[in-house]
């Protein structure tokens, strides 16, 4: 069995051995780098080969043109120094380990704040790819990823003049002419869009606005040969860090997120879905109207899910929002013909007080309906096997469903193992419904500092995209989870993660004896009885646990982070 991810000893036997001058994040010691001057050129050559070829792509006026010559040399110049900042800090060797580690620390530190000024000064997708890589800590060292945190809330804002410009364009029609009011300052502003609130003029019904940004028609095609370069630049000086499989996700997602008529289909496809399903207090704006670049809803507000001083102030119980979320993005995963939303990150997500006396006493509003994606059942069905087999800590089921899920072998298995569970892999063998702690993530940051970074991207480089995208959504829950700072840990979340995964195997059981004739022929009765046994374990398991939490809340008692 290979040895657990974050074994820094053994995980640097198996590097040195497969490949002594590997330019992996180690802080061994190894030969110098050798950065001649063919490869500058080389990286120089596409820089200017790109910038060439997204400015005459325009039109030849001067604003764009040198917008377009600042927005490439942003790029270009943090590449360059970034690429140079790394030679240096991995040339010059220090004779102390922990010194060296701690060189290498600070530089990730600069070259993130470099390159996320730019990624700010240039706007656009640069946003986008920034809030998606500052939610990726299973693949980048945390200096990265926290320095992008402000990225998620941090975004452009377009003049209301460019809007007044767009509405023209794209409807033939003024603001006037649609809204009887229309505030001209939006309420929130993202990477690709912003809302404004508005009055239709027809129904006087108060309305929230998604408005694209206008300059994204201008330089998206640009940026998107910029980002080309530059991870076929990362690819070149370090050979084993291969990100362009994340370029090709964002290529194919992108085009999605930026057509708002399909996002307003995609809105009213998942207010449908879940009008069936009971226990989700999911409330999905209703959509008016949509064209490419605009997109016009109901309006309904509520508050970031992790703004824990409003949700104590309303005795909104984080626990049962933790729970709420928990059960419907695993409906979205393994529900029969659900959507899949795609980016479920605190800003696309508000919780409200509900004053109804139903329970729960809150509702979940879910904005942003732009990239959802369907999983076929065959994939669903295997995933929920791989789950209840992480949730058992059973190795060798594990192992096999991973290889049904996304081909992954023997030597893979225990670096996807912690990619898919935000585990160490030695938690992942005993119980992952213990919480992490700081020692577990300070573990697996310096596991990718040691070099098992290079082994995460290749990997992720040959799985699946859908899989790609399901990470996305389980590494955006889970840290909506986490920063809740519920009583419970991630005992309950399993549980009911469990759930959904049971049920979705036995109906795949069900379908299995239903092929086999009757049910009431002997042997497929055994086969029922056992399927449901099955089953129901689960369900009483998960039922005695959230009587368990109900009983020790009513007495005022804390919530043990285990089962009862």
């Amino acid at each position: 069995m290979p040895a657990p991810w974050t074994c820094r000893t053994c995980l640097r036997k198996r590097l040195l051995a497969r490949n002594p001058h590997s330019l992996g994040y180690s802080t061994k010691s190894r030969p110098p780098l050798k950065w001649s001057r063919r490869k500058w050129i080389v990286l120089l050559a596409a820089a200017g080969g790109s910038f060439g070829a997204g400015t005459l792509a325009f039109s030849d006026d001067a604003r764009h043109w040198t917008t377009a010559t600042k927005r490439t040399g942003r790029v270009v110049s943090v590449l360059l120094v970034n690429i140079n900042d790394y030679r240096v800090t991995l040339k010059n060797r220090a004779d102390e380990e922990e010194k060296q580690a701690s060189l290498l620390k600070a530089c990730h530190k600069r070259c993130a704040e470099r390159t996320l000024e730019a990624l700010e000064q240039n706007g656009s997708i640069f946003i986008k790819l920034g809030q998606h890589l500052s939610s990726m800590e299973y693949l980048l060292p945390s200096e990265w990823t926290r320095t992008f945190v402000p990225l998620q809330d941090k975004c452009p804002v377009s003049s209301i003049e460019s809007i007044e410009d767009m509405f023209v364009k794209d409807t033939g029609m003024q603001i006037t002419e649609l809204f009887a009011d229309f505030e001209r300052e939006p309420v929130g502003a993202a990477s690709l869009a912003q809302v404004h609130l508005a009055t239709m003029k027809d129904t006087g019904q108060r309305v929230a606005v998604k408005v694209q940004h206008p300059a994204l028609e201008e330089w998206v095609p640009l940026d998107m040969r910029l980002t080309k370069m530059t991870f076929a630049a990362v690819k070149y000086f370090f050979p084993d860090y291969d990100l362009e499989w994340l370029l090709d996700e964002m290529g194919s997602s992108l085009p999605q997120e930026l057509d708002f008529a399909q996002e307003g289909k995609n809105a009213i496809r998942a207010r449908n879905y879940f009008k069936g399903i009971q226990d989700t207090p999911l409330v999905i704006p209703d959509v008016l109207w949509a064209k490419k670049r605009i997109l016009v809803m109901e309006y309904i507000s509520g508050h970031r899910p992790d703004d824990l001083e409003y949700l104590d102030t309303n005795n909104i119980d984080r626990d049962e929002v933790s729970a709420a979320l928990s059960r419907i993005f695993n409906e979205m995963i393994f529900g029969d013909n659900a959507p899949l939303h795609c980016d479920p990150h605190g800003g696309n997500i508000a919780i409200r007080k509900n004053t109804s006396s139903r329970k729960p006493n809150f509702d979940v509003i879910l904005y942003d309906h732009g990239l959802y994606r369907d999983i076929p059942m065959e994939l669903k069905r295997s995933y929920a096997k791989l789950w209840l087999a992480v949730i058992d800590a059973d190795e060798t089921r594990m192992r096999k469903y991973a290889y049904d899920v996304a081909g992954i072998t023997e030597e893979q298995f225990p670096l996807f193992a912690s990619a898919i569970t935000g585990r160490d892999y030695r938690v992942v063998t005993k119980s992952v419904k213990t919480p992490r702690s700081d020692q577990e993530r300070e573990d697996i940051s310096d596991a990718l500092g040691e070099g098992m970074l290079q082994q995460l991207v290749q990997l992720l480089g040959k799985v699946p995209r859908i899989i790609l995208l399901i990470l996305k959504t389980n590494d955006l829950t889970r840290s909506l989870d986490e920063n809740l700072h519920t009583r419970h840990g991630p005992a309950r979340t399993f549980l009911i993660l469990a759930r959904y995964c049971s049920r979705t195997v036995f109906g795949e059981q069900m379908e299995e004896i239903r092929r086999h004739g009757s049910l009431f022929l002997p042997r497929n009765l055994l086969r029922l009885l056992s399927a449901w046994a099955s089953y129901m374990r689960v369900e009483w398991k998960l039922s005695l646990y959230e009587y368990y939490v109900s009983v020790r809340r009513r007495l005022g008692a804390p919530v043990s982070v285990g089962l009862p």
